[in-house]
């Protein structure tokens, strides 16, 4: 059963609302004249009318058992924001022009990740179009949208969503969303969207009024769990899986990186994940074309990722935070919250080398075992990065990386993450080094809900020992700071590392031993004392090499050829981050390696070696 609202090409348009218990169901038409019509049920809760002559952008309302009347939970359009009627959609009109559109392959994504009202000084989706042709020359070939289903007010990070099917309203609805996704494919760049099913936002969450859709059995930081299996939770799981499918067919969406799975509680034989990611998979079938699941969870358990039969939810990739806290923690010396877990050259290597640092190793933060083992899964499947909007929004300050550490620590981060065997994303703006932050910012209407947003941030900070005066989250000006300044990237050293950036994706795509990654076919050697890591990778037919140094100490480091297993042979020097041309000290590293070798790596540097075939 298509919930929601299904209008035909000739006029007509089918309501239906899942409301199970419930005694009587008006469609309640609004506007010059108002219509109230009643509903018919199908034995199973699914409410359901058909009425002719309804026009695009007509609203609407249902009444619930005549007492209340609320917005459509899967509503495609609110134009009046999360407490006015929905709107019909007609999904038909729209003229694509990504007929020929095929995806790209995960393993060759170069991931974006942005947030639509801070990205532009329009926060449209339209605003975002004129920039895909800098991401383009970048190497950027897949953006991802921080979420975009319905919100209170004009500015959240998205995970206040109370609409999960209907584009903001104030990014432009759904017909900018269509228009920034067919722009995008146009330009050769897939689209991944941030979808939230973990929970909804406090403000303008009227599915209680309609059903179960929550269950009291968990709880979660939000409140109560979704209710993924319990009684009617056939139903609830149907509504989000449908929610998938509509991102899918209706605006060509390419993948949906799925927040916090480690808040979904499910224990069914049967979980909803698996379910999901086997209606993605017939539906990619039908459509001639994959789409993607990518999780994001904390339980370093590589069943997410494992196929379903061998007993894995089947996801296609997941976030590897593993990955960024070993860098993180090295990078900038913190060892506060989770970093207390990291800060050794070994975590570090072996995320690089398997995905997981902790698969059922004792973590000192979580006072226990963590995780189990993701060596076998391949490279793939995991997403690296050294900024995301967690691990920047979640500070006080919101500083990014640039804000932390120096130039020469920004490049040797980037090389790491894109040279990893693994999916590189980046954040926007880290490429040039954006200086404004990214603070969290909301806007709510209800007075005691905005106190409360505050004080549960001031309380968070306060649990995590953050020192400094919290930035008001209701604040326009906190939203405005969070602004990017694209114009910074035509500057100084800010213009040298996104140069820097863009040779490191050109090395990743276009050589070989980096243009194919596997875990396979790769070594990774870390020297604790030195901290310094050494990454050699082969090409599939074994006749391309790369070498990589990454030196994360303080200080000047040499290593010499007698450390190194295999690294006879001939190497020429493809990229050195300390050289002047990307504002670096300079180095004396040698143009070619051979024989009884030695290099010498400045502080925090990242080499890169390939192989001269004989």
């Amino acid at each position: 059963m298509e919930i929601g609202a299904d209008y035909d090409r000739d006029g007509k348009c089918r309501f239906v609302v899942w409301a199970p218990a419930k005694r009587k169901m008006e469609l309640k038409l609004t506007g010059g004249r108002e219509l109230l019509l009643p509903m018919v049920e199908d034995g199973r809760g699914y409410w359901t009318l058909t009425v002719e002559g309804v026009l695009p952008g007509a609203r609407y309302l249902f009444r619930v058992d005549e007492t209340l009347e609320r917005p459509d939970p899967a509503s495609h359009w609110q134009p009046e924001g999360v407490h006015g009627p929905s709107a019909v959609v007609d999904h038909h009109s729209f003229q694509w022009n990504d007929h020929d559109w095929t995806g790209i392959d995960l393993s060759r994504m170069i991931l974006y990740e942005i947030h639509t009202g801070t990205f532009t000084p329009q926060g449209t989706f339209d605003a975002i179009l004129p920039r895909l042709k800098d991401l383009r020359k970048l190497g950027i070939n897949a953006l991802e949208l921080m979420p975009v289903g319905q919100f209170p007010g004009e500015r959240n990070w998205g995970y206040d969503g109370v609409y999960p099917f209907a584009a903001q309203d104030s990014y432009g609805g759904p017909e900018g969303l269509k228009r920034l996704v067919d722009g995008c494919h146009r330009e050769g760049v897939a689209v991944i969207l941030d979808v939230v099913y973990n929970h909804l936002g406090p403000e303008g969450n009227y599915l209680r009024d309609y059903g179960p859709y929550f269950s009291d059995k968990y709880r979660t930081p939000w409140g109560e769990a979704l209710n993924f299996d319990d009684a009617y939770s056939d139903q609830v799981r149907d509504f989000f899986i449908q929610n998938a499918l509509f991102w899918f067919s209706r605006y060509h969406i390419d993948g949906l990186r799925l927040d916090a799975l480690h808040a979904i509680v499910d224990m069914s034989a049967t979980p909803f994940l698996q379910e999901l990611a086997r209606r993605t998979k017939e539906y990619s079938l039908s459509a001639g074309r994959p789409h993607l699941l990518i999780g994001e969870s904390d339980l370093n358990d590589a069943r997410l990722i494992a196929p379903q039969e061998a007993g894995g939810c089947g996801l296609d990739a997941q976030w590897c935070d593993d990955f960024h806290h070993g860098l993180h923690a090295l990078i900038t010396g913190e060892r506060r919250l989770y970093y207390v877990d990291f800060g050794s050259v070994l975590h570090l290597q072996k995320s690089i080398g398997e995905g997981y640092a902790y698969s059922g190793d004792y973590s000192v933060y979580r006072k226990r075992r963590h995780g189990n083992s993701s060596r076998v899964r391949p490279a793939e499947q995991f997403i690296v990065f050294s900024q995301n909007h967690d691990q920047i929004g979640n500070r006080l300050l919101g500083e990014r990386l640039s804000q932390l550490v120096d130039l020469e620590s920004l490049k040797l981060s980037a090389a790491m993450v894109l040279l990893s065997p693994y999916v590189p994303l980046l954040f926007m703006g880290e490429e040039y080094g954006e200086e404004s932050p990214f603070l969290y910012f909301v806007s709510h209407s209800d007075k005691g809900l905005i106190e409360a947003v505050r004080e549960g941030r001031r309380r968070e900070f306060d649990f995590y020992q953050w020192k400094g005066e919290m930035p008001d989250p209701e604040s326009i000006e906190t939203f405005h700071r969070s602004k990017l300044q694209w114009e910074m990237r035509q500057k100084g050293w800010h213009a040298a590392l996104l140069e820097y950036y863009g040779e490191l994706i050109r090395l990743r795509t276009k050589t070989l031993p980096f243009c194919s990654p596997s875990k396979d076919r790769q070594r990774v050697e870390g020297w604790e004392g030195r901290r310094v890591i050494a990454m050699m990778n082969w090409s599939d037919d074994g006749c391309d090499h790369g070498l990589c140094f990454f030196n994360l100490s303080d200080g000047d480091v040499t290593l010499y050829s007698r450390e190194l297993a295999d690294s006879d042979g001939v190497w020429e020097k493809r990229l050195n981050s300390s050289d002047e041309i990307w504002h670096g000290p300079g180095s004396s590293a040698p143009h070619r390696l051979q024989g009884d070798w030695r290099v010498s790596l400045r502080r925090r540097s990242a080499l890169v070696y390939l192989r001269v075939r004989t």
